[in-house]
Protein backbone atom coordinates (compact mmCIF):
# COMPACT_ATOMS: atom_id res chain seq x y z
CA UNK A 1 0.00 0.00 0.00
CA UNK A 2 1.20 3.67 -1.04
CA UNK A 3 2.87 5.59 2.09
CA UNK A 4 2.96 9.44 2.18
CA UNK A 5 6.15 11.30 3.25
CA UNK A 6 5.85 15.08 4.39
CA UNK A 7 8.99 17.24 3.54
CA UNK A 8 9.77 19.71 4.69
CA UNK A 9 13.32 22.28 4.12
CA UNK A 10 12.99 22.03 0.55
CA UNK A 11 14.44 24.85 -1.86
CA UNK A 12 12.11 27.41 -3.45
CA UNK A 13 13.94 26.29 -6.69
CA UNK A 14 12.74 22.65 -6.52
CA UNK A 15 10.67 21.11 -8.74
CA UNK A 16 8.13 18.13 -8.37
CA UNK A 17 10.33 16.31 -11.10
CA UNK A 18 13.46 16.93 -9.13
CA UNK A 19 11.84 15.17 -6.08
CA UNK A 20 10.47 12.23 -7.61
CA UNK A 21 14.10 12.24 -9.17
CA UNK A 22 15.42 12.12 -5.46
CA UNK A 23 13.29 9.90 -4.00
CA UNK A 24 13.40 7.40 -6.93
CA UNK A 25 16.55 6.46 -5.26
CA UNK A 26 14.69 4.95 -2.71
CA UNK A 27 11.85 3.13 -4.58
CA UNK A 28 9.17 3.38 -6.11
CA UNK A 29 7.66 7.06 -6.28
CA UNK A 30 3.51 7.03 -7.12
CA UNK A 31 3.58 11.08 -6.43
CA UNK A 32 5.74 14.19 -5.96
CA UNK A 33 4.56 17.82 -5.32
CA UNK A 34 6.20 20.61 -4.13
CA UNK A 35 3.26 23.05 -2.72
CA UNK A 36 3.02 26.31 -4.01
CA UNK A 37 2.25 29.25 -3.07
CA UNK A 38 -1.71 30.09 -4.49
CA UNK A 39 -1.01 34.09 -4.46
CA UNK A 40 2.50 34.20 -5.65
CA UNK A 41 3.01 30.86 -7.84
CA UNK A 42 6.19 30.33 -5.72
CA UNK A 43 6.99 27.17 -3.33
CA UNK A 44 6.15 27.34 0.00
CA UNK A 45 9.79 24.96 0.98
CA UNK A 46 7.65 21.83 1.78
CA UNK A 47 5.68 19.08 -0.32
CA UNK A 48 4.59 15.50 -0.07
CA UNK A 49 5.85 12.57 -1.81
CA UNK A 50 3.99 9.25 -2.03
CA UNK A 51 6.06 5.60 -2.00
CA UNK A 52 4.65 2.51 -3.35
CA UNK A 53 4.96 0.72 -0.40
CA UNK A 54 5.36 1.30 3.31
CA UNK A 55 8.66 -0.39 3.18
CA UNK A 56 10.30 2.35 0.51
CA UNK A 57 8.41 4.65 2.49
CA UNK A 58 11.11 3.63 5.59
CA UNK A 59 14.20 3.28 3.02
CA UNK A 60 13.00 7.17 1.95
CA UNK A 61 13.05 8.68 5.21
CA UNK A 62 16.00 6.94 6.58
CA UNK A 63 17.39 8.03 3.76
CA UNK A 64 17.07 11.61 3.18
CA UNK A 65 16.04 12.92 6.62
CA UNK A 66 18.64 15.33 7.69
CA UNK A 67 20.30 15.46 4.33
CA UNK A 68 20.92 18.35 1.99
CA UNK A 69 18.97 18.84 -1.49
CA UNK A 70 19.71 22.04 -3.31
CA UNK A 71 21.28 23.75 -0.53
CA UNK A 72 18.68 23.00 1.97
CA UNK A 73 18.69 20.42 4.98
CA UNK A 74 15.84 18.46 4.60
CA UNK A 75 12.97 17.35 7.25
CA UNK A 76 11.08 14.01 6.02
CA UNK A 77 8.59 12.12 8.03
CA UNK A 78 5.32 10.04 7.43
CA UNK A 79 2.34 12.47 6.63
CA UNK A 80 -0.86 12.61 9.20
CA UNK A 81 -3.68 11.59 7.63
CA UNK A 82 -5.76 14.42 6.16
CA UNK A 83 -8.07 16.27 8.52
CA UNK A 84 -5.39 15.67 11.49
CA UNK A 85 -3.19 18.15 12.58
CA UNK A 86 -3.22 22.07 11.77
CA UNK A 87 -5.42 24.46 13.12
CA UNK A 88 -7.80 25.52 10.14
CA UNK A 89 -11.50 24.71 10.56
CA UNK A 90 -14.26 25.01 8.12
CA UNK A 91 -16.39 28.14 7.14
CA UNK A 92 -14.18 29.92 5.44
CA UNK A 93 -13.99 33.01 7.68
CA UNK A 94 -10.17 34.72 8.32
CA UNK A 95 -11.36 37.21 10.63
CA UNK A 96 -11.23 36.53 14.20
CA UNK A 97 -14.88 37.67 15.11
CA UNK A 98 -17.86 36.12 14.88
CA UNK A 99 -21.48 37.48 13.47
CA UNK A 100 -21.81 39.17 10.70
CA UNK A 101 -19.09 40.89 8.42
CA UNK A 102 -20.73 44.41 8.19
Amino acid sequence: MAQKLFVAGLSFSTSNERLREVFGQAGAVESAAVVMDRDTGRSRGFGFVEMATAEEANAAVKKFNGQELDGRTLKVEFAKPSGLGGSRSGGGSRGGGSGSRW
